[in-house]
């Protein structure tokens, strides 16, 4: 678990980060504070793991703040200015997000923390996963909740980094793990990978055109390196049993 502090001086920055932060299972929200002269009576009383850092703030800035702390721990730069993002970098901060900040992207910033966490902290193991291979459904954790997967509803799934998004006929889903731990999990007959980001359930492919599939109202691309795989196993396959064959002499 990674304990981390926001520091803004806006209070709707302050409340998008927190709400965030409580939907990462990974991320612990010890402390918040409105400018960096909190912050730094705030890390003498309970040290951080990780901060949030915006950088135009009254008293100090945050790129101030950076230049005068001593061993730092994790920062995350959050803020309206793209100009500072050199800058910030030459201070080793570990990430640079521009508002107004979408959950995709601070989810992978925050799994760019944890991993670095996890680099310098051995031992720190992901909690995420599904059930045991073969099962009808299993479980992964969203934010807080858990839910119950049945594999029979999964459209498809993408991964990206170290979490995925798994489309089922009921919503999307998305939880912190491997693609490539989630595919040993499913059925090897009943879904095919079909990029290096997805894996699709064979039986709910409505088309296949160029280099793409087709399911509901999504196009998935196929790459160049799963092309003639997914078309021996999705159309040729299936395909023989449809063709008319000409009698015997």
């Amino acid at each position: 678990m990674i304990n981390c502090v926001i520091t803004d001086d806006e209070p709707l920055a302050r409340e998008g980060i927190a709400n965030y932060v409580k939907e990462v299972d990974f991320l612990t929200l010890t402390g918040i504070c409105e400018n960096p002269v909190e912050l730094v009576n705030l890390l003498k009383r309970q040290p951080a793991d990780l901060i949030f850092l915006d950088i135009q703030m009254p008293k100090l800035s945050g790129l101030d703040f950076l230049k005068m702390i001593q061993n730092p721990p994790m920062v995350i730069i959050t803020t309206a200015f793209p100009e500072y993002a050199l800058e910030g970098f030459q201070l080793n901060v570990l990430d640079y997000l521009l508002k107004p900040i979408t959950f995709d992207r601070f989810f992978k910033s925050a799994t760019k923390a944890r991993d670095y966490y996890q680099l310098v902290n051995p031992g720190i193991k992901n909690d995420a996963a599904p059930a045991e291979a073969g099962a009808d459904h299993f479980f992964i954790k969203c934010g807080s909740r858990y839910e119950k997967i049945q594999v029979e509803d999964i459209l498809f799934v993408e991964g990206m980094q170290n979490y995925v998004s798994i489309y089922t006929r009921k919503g999307k889903y998305m939880t912190l793990l491997y693609l490539k731990n989630l595919e040993q999990q499913l059925p090897a007959q009943a879904f095919i990978r079909v990029h290096k980001s997805y894996i699709v359930a064979v039986n709910k492919i409505d088309s296949i055109q160029g280099n793409e599939i087709c399911i509901q109202s999504h196009q998935i691309p196929i790459s160049r390196n799963y092309r003639e795989a997914v078309i021996q196993q999705v159309v040729m396959n299936r395909l023989w049993d449809k063709v008319s064959r000409p009698p015997l002499p």
